[in-house]
This record gives C-alpha cells, sequence and structure tokens, in this order.
C-alpha cells in the first residue's frame, strides 16, 4: 500500500491512500500460503481451520456479503474457498448489489489495465480471460461482456470477467465485412439466458446516400442466430452505439446527407417480433440536439444517451457534456456536466468514452486516465480515485467500458 499526495480534478489538495490489487489471477488456482505461513501453521500458531467449522452453504452465505473484490482474493485462501467461490451456486445469486466497475486500459498490444471498484474507491490490475488485442467493439449486461473483433466481425465472445468463464459464438450469418458495425448484449437476471444484437451498416454501390443496414439476433438459449432484419436507409447510416432494454434494440444513426441540425437519430427494433417491423426510419427520434457523439446505455432499463454538445456555429466542436433518458419517444434532459468537471478533463476531444449501469454513469477522455463518474440518483457528480496507469508518450489514448461484477452468471 502506497501513500501519495496529489491534487484532485478540482484543484483541491487532498492525501488519499492508493491501493492496486492484482484480480486478473485471484481467481485461479494456486498455492494459497507461503512457506513462513505454513511453518507457523505447523508450529502451532496458525490460524483456526474454517472447514472444521462451516458447511459450504454457510460459508457461502457468510462471502455473499463481501464486496465482490473482497470474495475474488478470498478465493485465493485455500483450496475449498477456491471451490466455493467458483461454484456458481445459486447461493451469489442474493449477495449484496454490487456497483459496475469501470476497467480502463491504454490501446497496446494486449487487453489488460485497472479496474475501479466504487464501493472501495480503488483500483485492481485485472485483464481478461478470452481476448489476445485492444481492438473489438463492446457491450456489457449483468454480469457477461461480450467482444466482437474490429478487424474481424465475425468473431464474438461472451464472458465473465470475474469467474474467467467464457464463450466463442458461432460466426452470425451474412459475414460480409460492413464498413460499421454496433454491438448490444442483454441478460435475463431471472433465467440467465442472454441475447446478442449485430447491426451492421454498409454503403451501397454508386450512392454514397444509400446504406444497407441489417441486424442480427442470437439467443443463447438455442445457441443460434434466430432472426435478422435486412432495411436500405436513405441518407443515414448504422454507426457502433446499440442497446437492448426490455426487449427492443436500439441504435443511433448518423445523418450522411451532411444535414447540420440532425446529425444523430435512434432506430428501435423489438426483439422476437416476427411480424413486419415497417420502416426503421419511421420509428427514428431525432437527438435533442446537434451532437458531436452519442453513447448508449441500460440504466435499470431505461435508455440514457451520454453526448458531446456541438456549438452552433460548429456543431462538430464539442461544447459540453449531456446526459438524456428517452421517455416515450422524447429525449428528456437528466443533466449537464458543471463547467469546472469538463474543463478538468483538459483538452477533451469531441468524442469521449462512456458507459454506464446501476445508476452510474462513467465518463473518460480518450486522452487521459482521469475518470468521471455521475450517480443518477443523487444528480451528483464525483471524480474517481486518480487512475495508477502512467502517460507515457503525449498522443497515447486510453479508453474503457462499464460492466458488472457478478458471480452468478455463466456463459
Amino acid at each position: 500500500m502506497v501513500l501519495y499526495n496529489h491534487r484532485n480534478m478540482e484543484g483541491e489538495a487532498s492525501l488519499e491512500w492508493q491501493e492496486t490489487e492484482d484480480l486478473a489471477t485471484a481467481g485461479t488456482e494456486q498455492e494459497t500460503l507461503s512457506r513462513d505461513e505454513e511453518r507457523k501453521v505447523e508450529g502451532g500458531f496458525g490460524f483456526p481451520s474454517l472447514d472444521a467449522v462451516f458447511p459450504d452453504d454457510i460459508l457461502e452465505k457468510i462471502l455473499s456479503f463481501l464486496p465482490v473484490a473482497s470474495i475474488i482474493r478470498a478465493a485465493s485462501v485455500c483450496k475449498r474457498w477456491h471451490e466455493v467461490v467458483h461454484s456458481g451456486k445459486s447461493s451469489w445469486v442474493g449477495m449484496v448489489p454490487q456497483k459496475p466497475w469501470y476497467f480502463m486500459f491504454t490501446c497496446g498490444k494486449s487487453i489488460a489495465g485497472y479496474v475501479y471498484d466504487p464501493s472501495l474507491k480503488k483500483w485492481h490490475t485485472f485483464d481478461f480471460p478470452c481476448i489476445d488485442k485492444c481492438n473489438w467493439f463492446v457491450s456489457s449486461s449483468s454480469g457477461l461482456v461480450c467482444f466482437m473483433d474490429y478487424e474481424d466481425r465475425n468473431r464474438l465472445f461472451v464472458c465473465n470477467p470475474i469467474t474467467r468463464d467464457w464463450k466463442q459464438l458461432q460466426q452470425p450469418p451474412n459475414g460480409r465485412s460492413p464498413d460499421y458495425s454496433a454491438l448490444a448484449l442483454s441478460v435475463d437476471r431471472f433465467s440467465r439466458r442472454y441475447t446478442v444484437a449485430v447491426a451492421k451498416s454498409k454503403q451501397l454501390p454508386g450512392d454514397f446516400l444509400r446504406w444497407e443496414f441489417t441486424i442480427h439476433i442470437y439467443e443463447s438459449e438455442s445457441s443460434q442466430w434466430v432472426a435478422s432484419v435486412c432495411e436500405v436507409l436513405v441518407g443515414w447510416r448504422g454507426g457502433d452505439e446499440g442497446v437492448i432494454c426490455n426487449g427492443v434494440l436500439y441504435c443511433l444513426l448518423y445523418s450522411s446527407s451532411g444535414s447540420s441540425d440532425r446529425r444523430h437519430g435512434i432506430v428501435m427494433h423489438k426483439l422476437g417480433d416476427d411480424s413486419s417491423p415497417g420502416s426503421l426510419l419511421g420509428s427514428m427520434v431525432p437527438a435533442p440536439c446537434p451532437l458531436t457523439c452519442g453513447r448508449l446505455m441500460n440504466l435499470g432499463e431505461r435508455v440514457v444517451m451520454v453526448g458531446g454538445i456541438g456549438r452552433q456555429d460548429r456543431p462538430d466542436v464539442i461544447k459540453g457534456i449531456g446526459i438524456w433518458e428517452l421517455l416515450e419517444e422524447e429525449w428528456k434532459e437528466v443533466a449537464r456536466m458543471p463547467q469546472k468537471f469538463f474543463q478538468g478533463f483538459g483538452e477533451l476531444d469531441d468524442v469521449f468514452a462512456s458507459g454506464g449501469a446501476e445508476g452510474l454513469v462513467f465518463i473518460q477522455s480518450y486522452g487521459a486516465p482521469a475518470l468521471l463518474v455521475f450517480d443518477m440518483g443523487g444528480r451528483q457528480w464525483k471524480w474517481a480515485m486518480r487512475c495508477p496507469v502512467t502517460k507515457r508518450f503525449a498522443l497515447q489514448l486510453f479508453t474503457g467500458f462499464c460492466f458488472e461484477p457478478r458471480l452468478d452468471i455463466t456463459c
């Protein structure tokens, strides 16, 4: 544990304890006692064995009251505790609700970095079990994270980053490489089944205004891609933002006609509806104002968008950041980032990373490891503790995404 002094993002001096722990391998079976500890046990003054005191169900119940990070560390105490933690039993369903974590990493050869735990207000070193590089589309829901390879859009993985359980999905139909793709994952908390939606957008030859827009749906229950939608959009194209909420897929569209007042819009497609969906553009809801970028998320089955607000004279230049909720096909402003926090990022690009779950929204600049947290319930803005990652050169980029730490969800 290291004591350090720094100035926070508001310029106020603060003294904080910074602890970073390696959670990347804490869940794997390993030697759990050092030689010195073994000698202490053999010498008669070691800690008592809980194996002789508590049955598994009682031990699981006790552990379920701990933060997830503590449960992961408990898995390395001994073989029995490792088996209990990774049993996947129903005990974890009733565990204390956990706040979502934010995984931050710098663009490089591998996807390894730090995860921020807002409950403990700590950063932990962390990596993911199934991917080997950092260029991926990412979507998360209720403990699972879905990855789609940026270079090969037919490679998709689903994993639980806490239990290290993962699965590669079969290739979606129509494997042609699109110009733009959006990925969305939704997990049913009761049945543990999950749905993956991939929206692809490809420009038609000879006409920059016409884009083929397709939606492919994967259901974990059948392990198959069960439905697809194909429509030609005129004046609009798909992008890289999608989210599933209450059984409906929402995708952010971008204007391809050069219009400055209607740069973004959101379209809806009801999953599992075999009837003719009608025109997607007919369901489009325009963005609440000119945006430099938009980030979609599901917060408690509510569609929320975090967007960069463009200047009136130059819509592509960011002047602030807003948060909106979609209510009955109309955007309602939830909050606008105070100027002191907006300026605290330093030089903020017109695009940025953002994600959220369970009432928390995380916002991060690509140019620095600063992380801002917005509490939807309390309407409060707060900087996360400074990330331990070091910026090594001026053009180094950082990115990240949000996921819920859970032990009861499997792929």
